[in-house]
């Protein structure tokens, strides 16, 4: 089979796997986005090779796995592994091959990285920042203290459209991995800060247009999840906190301030969103290290 007509093969199957990633697997875009380029780079190996992804075994596969050491993190490498193993279970699910050559390949397990926690102050200082005289401030407010309110991931929190909202019954819709819904608790200050928002920043911000989304950008178009990431970090810089502040540190700071205070690892793995409890009990480490520094610091005999 010549090299041009592998290349139109192999981009007609990727195709064929980002449709049934995102229709029937209901993956996310950001997900999905990384599966494709781990796929590319996957296929010029095979281009280069003069391979088809169709007829190689599990050796050739593993020659790939070795090329990748030096040149990405171990990381990207187990992630890449990982889409190579989706992508050819879809090969045999649509009977375009018999077995995946990656089926008996291990994906190696990865040290948890324990999260970045602000502490109480640290989240007090950074949701105090946002300028409530102003229609930009009573947005960052408005999406900061829900953030922190909820534990949302930014893709949701940008995601989310008026209809998502219930200001009476206190709590936010929204759609996380997997397009499943959850509904979570938004608190006393996420939804006073809403309010203000809705009935007046936003309202400037649309300048007379229709938009279904939440949270809008200067132009009164939907704000980007760059453009949150923008806004976190200039808002970190401005509080003095030490490191980058970015969204994430705020979810990770909801689920560990709830944890520390009691409540049930189950809640607040539904809250977050979390397919698998195990995700959630990374949190937990995270609060023991406080309970010891704690301790250590307070006790009469440390």
């Amino acid at each position: 089979m010549s090299s041009n007509t592998n290349t139109n093969q192999q981009d007609h199957l990727v195709d064929l796997f980002i449709s049934h990633m995102r229709v029937e697997r209901g993956l996310s875009e950001n997900t999905i986005q990384s599966y494709s380029r781990d796929l590319i780079r996957f296929f010029q190996y095979l281009e280069a090779k003069n391979l088809s992804c169709l007829s190689i075994g599990q050796n050739d596969i593993m020659d790939y796995m070795s090329s990748l050491q030096s040149a990405i993190s171990v990381r990207s490498a187990a992630r890449s592994l990982s889409a190579l193993k989706m992508f050819f279970r879809f090969l045999v699910y649509d009977g375009k091959i018999k077995n995946s050559p990656a089926r008996l390949l291990n994906t190696p397990k990865l040290p948890r990285k324990l999260p970045g926690v602000l502490s109480l102050d640290e989240v007090d200082r950074l949701l105090s920042q946002p300028d409530p005289a102003t229609h930009l401030g009573q947005r960052d407010k408005a999406m900061l203290e829900l953030l922190y309110a909820t534990g949302l991931r930014v893709s949701e929190l940008v995601g989310l459209k008026l209809s998502n909202i219930n200001l009476e019954a206190g709590y936010v819709r929204t759609v996380g991995k997997g397009s499943k819904e959850r509904m979570v608790p938004m608190g006393g200050k996420a939804m006073e800060a809403l309010k203000d928002f809705l009935d007046d920043g936003r309202v400037r911000l649309l300048k007379s247009k229709m938009v279904p989304q939440l949270f809008l950008n200067a132009r009164g178009r939907p704000l980007t999840r760059q453009g949150f990431w923008k806004i976190i970090r200039q808002y970190g810089l401005k509080s003095g906190l030490k490191g980058p502040i970015t969204p994430h540190i705020l979810r990770h700071s909801f689920a560990s301030h709830l944890l520390e205070c009691g409540a049930d690892l189950r809640a607040v793995q539904v809250m977050l969103g979390h397919a698998d409890i195990s995700t959630t009990q990374i949190y937990t480490h995270v609060t023991r290290d406080r309970l010891k520094q704690i301790h250590q610091k307070y006790h009469p005999r440390p």
